[in-house]
């Protein structure tokens, strides 16, 4: 049996490679109706651009079909349609090796080249939490998953600012946001003594309130950055006080003492250190201006300050129905209310208190911010519908997602329990099942658009677009959440229509066992999503 993981990209890079020079043609199905007659398609009018008349040449045609190389699924047939040149692929085949092999798919794709060190500076994390804005939550939400996903791919990352408000690591845990404590404040002397050298003239100044060092001048800074950095064309002057040198000095000694580092030379040439690592601040829009002071004025006062820096902006945050003043806890427990009414109807009893559902209605209240924060681009702006009611029939949202995440776990009990007894044998090896048996609709679809391509899409949430020029960058931090809601929906719809625990009849083992170890691989990929979002699997709701 051939070896190495089968990959959506290899595949297709192979099948436009087939066609001969020029653009990207082909394209992988994803529609239901579309993937009983096909996997792949070339449309007619990009062949026709191609081809001249449309009609691709036969020797084509058969390169196409005898496709094989690293990573390229094997192919069954391929032959013109209507709609183009559509490609089958050899489904048992596919479905043996991946199934054969699942610790492949929920890791992601090896990145070509190491990426750069990655410093997230989420600067929202410096006030109370009964302080936080919701678009700041959202900011926060954004930096935790950017993170997660990050360190899952291989990438170095560091977080800042250790949080100092005492309340704020609680809050932190209860929404399942993993970020550092307080550590011992970065001395500010180096920074101050260059700041005091670059103040404006002292009859400018005047008198200044306590911790107000004075005003630096930052419109040369930003006219010799150019304005097609994306600064705002507003920024001036920038009043330096005590608690922004305190904020320049966290970030300056996160750049510079990488864990693992030996200690910095102090005889460091400038610039040395510059391009070490690429520092991304996650801010609300209302902070965005105050951050760009910040990163000029970093500049500005450390010539080894990280060449590359970069602002992802969340877009503002609009809750219907409701003040503009509802505060990120207030959010929390209204949530979490919710879960607890939510829960009440549908067992008929008030689970609140019972220490065995706390745990759950924690989990099920942070799915849900999650789910509604994480699901529309970071730019975007996210209108949260408050009096909406939680409930695990919505298919588009963390409560649906954990609901299934239980229903696999209450699936994989029950034939376990089942085992036990004796109805059903221990689990065969999986290089001895069947994968031909598996021929619904179903379970292709949940095999060539939840289990396959899942690495790649792993390395696109931990792609961040950072040579790219400007000052602002973009993440897909909404496209997990889409993915699990679309698994949970696939899945939620074959577990309706398939009987998978049938009659203990040794003739219908086969199949039994083959279903299993699809829905083995589907709820490894669902754990392994929800982990990216801190999220841990649910065995009851």
């Amino acid at each position: 049996m051939a070896t190495g993981r089968l990959g959506v990209g290899e595949t297709l890079g192979a099948l436009n490679t087939a066609l001969g020079p020029g653009d990207p043609v082909w394209f992988k199905e994803t529609r239901a109706r579309h993937l009983r007659a096909r996997d792949f398609l070339a449309p007619r009018p990009a062949l026709q651009a191609r081809f001249g008349d449309g009609q691709v040449p036969e020797r084509v045609v058969r390169a196409v079909a005898g496709l094989q190389g690293p990573g390229v699924a094997p192919v069954l047939r391929c032959a013109p349609t209507p709609a183009g040149l559509a490609l089958q692929l050899q489904r048992p085949a596919v479905f043996e090796r991946v199934l054969g092999a699942v610790a492949a798919y929920v890791a992601p794709a090896a990145p070509a080249a190491p990426g750069p060190r990655v410093l997230l500076h989420c600067p929202a994390l410096r006030s109370a939490p009964g302080a936080l804005r919701l678009s700041q939550l959202r900011a926060v939400l954004v930096a935790d998953h950017l993170a997660r996903t990050l360190r899952a791919h291989g990438e170095s990352v560091r977080l800042v600012p250790a949080v100092r408000d005492p309340h704020m690591p609680t809050f932190l845990q209860q929404l399942r946001v993993d970020w550092p404590a307080a550590s011992e404040r970065a001395a500010t002397e180096a920074l101050r003594n260059r700041a005091l050298a670059e103040l404006s003239p002292a009859q400018e100044r005047g008198a200044l309130p306590r911790g107000v060092l004075g005003t630096v001048c930052l419109k040369e800074l930003v006219q010799e950055r150019g304005r097609a950095a994306g600064y705002d064309p507003n920024l001036d002057k920038c009043l330096v006080t005590e608690d922004l040198l305190s904020v320049l000095a966290e970030l300056q000694e996160a750049a510079r003492c990488w864990p693992g580092d030996s200690p910095p030379s102090l005889a460091a040439v400038p610039d040395a250190n510059a391009d070490r690592c690429m520092v991304v601040h996650v801010v609300s829009c209302e902070e965005e201006f105050q951050q760009q002071k910040v990163d000029l004025l970093w500049r500005k006062l450390d010539d080894q300050a990280p060449l590359t820096q970069k602002h992802l902006v969340c877009g503002p945050v609009k809750v219907a129905g409701a003040p503009g003043t509802l505060t990120a806890p207030e959010y929390y427990e209204l949530r979490h209310a919710q879960v607890c009414k939510a829960s009440a109807v549908k067992h008929g009893r008030d689970l609140a208190q019972d220490p065995a559902w706390t745990e759950v209605f924690s989990v099920l209240s942070v799915a849900t911010i999650k789910f509604e924060m994480l699901s529309t681009a970071p730019h975007g702006q996210l209108l949260l519908a408050l009096a909406d009611s939680i409930s695990t029939k919505g298919t588009k949202s963390g409560t649906f997602v954990m609901y299934n995440c239980a229903r696999l776990a209450t699936l994989f009990e029950g034939y376990r329990h089942s085992m036990e007894q004796g109805l059903y044998p221990t689990f065969p090896p999986v290089s001895s099942l069947d994968f031909s048996l598996l021929q619904d609709e179903g379970e292709w679809l949940l095999l060539f658009n939840g289990i396959l391509p899942f690495p790649d899409l792993l390395s696109q949430t931990a792609a961040l677009a950072c040579t790219a020029p400007g000052l602002h960058t973009t993440a897909r931090t909404e496209t997990m959440c889409k993915f699990l809601v679309q698994l949970s929906m696939d899945f939620s719809s074959y577990y309706n229509r398939i009987h998978i625990l049938g009659a203990p009849r040794p003739h219908l083992f086969g199949q039994m066992f083959a279903r299993l170890q699809l829905l083995r691989a589907v709820r490894e990929v669902l754990h392994t999503g929800l982990a990216t979002l801190g999220l841990p699997p649910l065995d009851h709701i």
